[in-house]
């Protein structure tokens, strides 16, 4: 079972950035496709971005296209998600996850299967 904590979260304000790491460890890291989440407060938690199990092909809601880019490192387990741009709707917690599975279609968007989730890191953009 691999243990994931994610780091990095914080306070910024519209316009700027702020990169997020998660570490992993109990696990083979390089088994995993690896995601990123969030959860406004109220709000449903949704799927943010992912990065293949050798890093070459990515995901990304179209919300944060252009703006956010996720990174893996299998020498040091862990993911990233650089933040850009940011608005105050990217206001969430923040996790990372260690999926199994990964897919997505214009009509059925995202589909997944997580084996093991973060514990969250609160990120808060000031409008």
């Amino acid at each position: 079972q691999v243990q994931l904590v994610e780091s990095g979260g914080g306070l910024v304000q519209a316009g700027g950035s702020l990169r997020l790491s998660c570490a992993a460890s109990g696990g083979t890291f390089s088994n995993y496709i690896m995601g990123w989440f969030r959860q406004a407060s109220g709000k449903e938690r949704e799927f943010v971005s992912a990065v293949s199990k050798t890093g070459i092909s990515t995901h990304y809601v179209d919300s944060v296209k252009g703006r956010f880019t996720i990174s893996r490192d299998n020498a040091k387990n862990t993911v990233d998600l650089q933040m850009k741009k940011l608005k105050a709707e990217d206001t969430a917690v923040y996790y990372c996850a260690a999926l199994t599975r990964l897919t997505t279609n214009p009509t059925m968007g995202i589909q997944y299967t997580a084996e093991n989730w973060g514990q969250g890191t609160q990120v808060t953009v000031s409008s």
